[in-house]
């Protein structure tokens, strides 16, 4: 039976103008990528449905060899939501087999209503690809946390499958599990942008994801709280990512990290970050779809390495 989920869920579901997406790692670590998810969910089916660029082909390769997903609704501004609440959404992608082009002009509506009108004349041909290369990827819901506010504070109400026990520690990498980037940038990062996102790999190999927030940085790592109270004990591979975004998503930074762990349960956790992404763009349209042209462009050359476009 699909999962349903309450009225309040689906206002913030439907009006996000962004949202945290987290994927599954071949190792079972987390990354987590800020995205635009449009809206777009079925009830009926209890889906979600998110769209992405080919030329994020590594995204893509992970969640078709490891289809556990979450989605984080976290972010008010810019969209046409006003509750305060954190909704997390766990499920199972699956992932469109190629583009495909009426879908993608069926969702113009919502496209266009959070992004802006897609350009014509010759930056709609430099965007070509940015628009039509893109495939769904939908998830069947399986289990929706909710709190009443962005940090997830107090009890959860919970839709679906229930919550599972907490996850086993992990294995510890061969390359240790000390910091390998810069400590103090990371939590200045975390520190000066407004939304911070914590995930880990759940036992049912679903990610888990909580708003965070980081308070020092030593030479082991950042110390990061949580309000949710839920970080495992011990010590995982985890993501974390902090950024902001302007309307349409015209002007954006994010900071992605995956790294290392630990923690005595609830709500501390020690992180050791191992690799550090991310970027900055200024509130442009100009720069952002000739950004958004060029790099999709350079990006479906590994695509079609992959197999994953023709």
């Amino acid at each position: 039976m699909p999962v349903e989920w309450s009225d309040e869920v689906d206002d913030v579901i439907g009006g996000d103008a962004a949202a945290g997406v987290a994927y599954l790692t071949p190792a079972k670590g987390v990354v987590i990528t800020p995205m635009s998810p449009l809206g777009l969910r079925d009830r009926e089916r209890g889906t979600v449905t998110i769209t992405t660029s080919l030329g994020l082909w590594k995204k893509l390769a992970r969640i078709r060899d490891n289809p556990g997903v979450a989605i984080a609704f976290h972010a008010r501004e810019h969209g046409f939501s006003s509750r305060p609440d954190f909704v997390l959404v766990q499920g199972r992608a699956r992932i469109q087999d190629r583009p495909d082009r009426e879908w993608l002009e069926s969702i113009t509506p919502q496209w266009e209503r959070f992004l802006g009108r897609r350009e014509r004349g010759s930056i709609g041909r430099l965007m070509r690809v940015y628009y039509w290369e893109r495939v769904g990827v939908e998830v069947t819901v399986e289990r929706i946390l909710r709190w009443d506010g962005p940090r997830c504070e107090g009890e959860f109400e919970l839709f679906g499958a229930p919550f599972p026990d907490e996850p086993p520690p992990q294995r510890e990498p061969g390359k240790g599990i000390g910091p390998r980037v810069d400590c103090a940038r990371a939590a200045q990062e975390a520190a000066r942008l407004p939304h911070v996102l914590l995930g880990w790999n759940g036992r049912d190999d679903l990610p888990a994801v909580v708003a965070a927030r980081a308070v020092d940085a030593g030479e082991e790592g950042v110390r990061l709280v949580s309000d949710s109270g839920m970080i495992p004990p011990g010590g995982r591979r985890a993501g974390l990512v902090a950024h902001a975004f302007a309307a349409r998503m015209q002007g954006q930074e994010q900071r992605i990290y995956t790294g290392w762990m630990r923690s005595g349960g609830g709500s501390e956790a020690l992180y050791a970050p191992h690799t550090r992404a991310g970027s900055r763009l200024p509130e442009s349209r100009v720069l952002f779809d000739v950004g958004a042209g060029v790099l999709t462009r350079l990006g479906i050359r590994g695509a079609r390495e992959a197999g994953l476009a023709a």
